[in-house]
């Protein structure tokens, strides 16, 4: 018997020749780290890659300062129970002297308001009592409502006592400034008669004897014609006597201001 033998099979196709001069190379195949770096280099990194990577270094930038600024925070966590009383009593004695300054500071501050307010109150009191007694004197100028009395003698029979009567009978009634034909009547001032009228503190007069008064006219007037009064007693020597209440009387006839020889301020 006689065992059966199988030609071997014929290639699919036929062989094909190797061209003269070439060589044919095999492939070597790669190992998987080189194959990593052949993906990985050169990058290929795309605009939204790149954005992404920025924006991730800036946020753990970010971090690592946060980190680092905690870690300074925290350096009084393993500080000592006594070290930690004694930072906090020192807090609380600057808190102390910073809280007495600014009293300090604000109790200055009301003190000098306070300073102020009275030396300007004083400052206004001072020229308003300078001028009360500026009009006093006669060394100002004064305005406000009154009367005015004009006085007409064509019989020349008015005597200066008559004219000194009706001055007091002015001044009772609340006068605070009087002027008679140009000359300003002040707290020594006195009537005397003249040839052929009446003087005033040495100055001569002439009628019609205008008197301007400064006050309540609803004072002056009725004191000026109360029965046996001042008008009554003037017509008993044939003068007409006309009296006109006004909303302005000015007075402004003034004195020379008067300098003492001898007194002195005693503040001075």
């Amino acid at each position: 018997m006689s065992a059966n033998h199988t030609p071997p099979e014929e290639p699919n196709g036929p062989e094909q020749p190797l061209d003269e001069g070439k060589a044919q190379v095999a492939e070597v195949p790669q190992t998987g780290r080189q194959r990593l770096a052949a993906g990985l280099w050169p990058p290929r990194v795309s605009r939204a890659q790149l954005i992404v990577a920025l924006l991730l270094f800036v946020l753990g930038l970010g971090l690592a300062i946060q980190v680092r600024s905690n870690s300074d925070n925290s350096s009084l966590r393993g500080a000592r129970q006594e070290d930690l009383v004694r930072i906090l009593d020192e807090l609380d004695g600057r808190t102390k002297r910073l809280e007495d300054e600014k009293q300090r500071l604000e109790d200055q501050r009301k003190e000098l308001e306070s300073s102020s307010n009275q030396a300007e109150e004083a400052r206004r009191q001072t020229v308003e009592k300078e001028r009360q007694l500026g009009i006093l004197a006669g060394t100002v100028a004064a305005q406000g409502p009154g009367i005015t009395l004009r006085i007409t003698d064509p019989g020349n029979q008015v005597q200066s006592d008559q004219l000194l009567d009706t001055l007091q009978e002015l001044r009772a009634a609340g006068a605070e400034a009087i002027q008679v034909n140009g000359v300003r009547i002040v707290a020594g001032s006195y009537f005397s008669d003249e040839g052929g009228g009446i003087g005033i503190d040495g100055k001569k007069i002439t009628q019609p004897y205008e008197f301007r008064v400064i006050g309540k006219p609803q004072d002056l007037e009725p004191a000026l014609n109360i029965p046996g009064g001042v008008v009554q007693t003037l017509e008993k020597e044939q003068a007409t006597v006309a009296v006109t209440r006004s909303a302005k009387i000015v007075v402004d006839a003034l004195r020379p201001a008067k300098q003492p020889d001898y007194a002195r301020s005693s503040s001075s």
